[in-house]
């Protein structure tokens, strides 16, 4: 997901955004432990999401 797109997103939707990344990052560890994880590069790209929204709800929670 690229940083424009997070933007456009209001204060709440990103907020649900993360919520539902952190489920997927939570079931991806899961399967990957279990070695049921078909592309262990998926993990990686979700936690950079997770860490594109959370600087962009602190930006929103700033005023910026």
């Amino acid at each position: 997901m690229k940083p424009a797109e997070i933007r456009d997103l209001t204060l709440e939707e990103t907020k649900a955004k993360e919520a539902e990344l952190s489920k997927e990052i939570f079931n991806l560890r899961m399967r990957h432990t279990t070695n049921q994880l078909e592309n262990p590069l998926s993990l990686r790209t979700l936690r950079r999401d997770m860490a594109r929204v959370k600087t962009i709800i602190a930006e929103k929670e700033r005023g910026k």
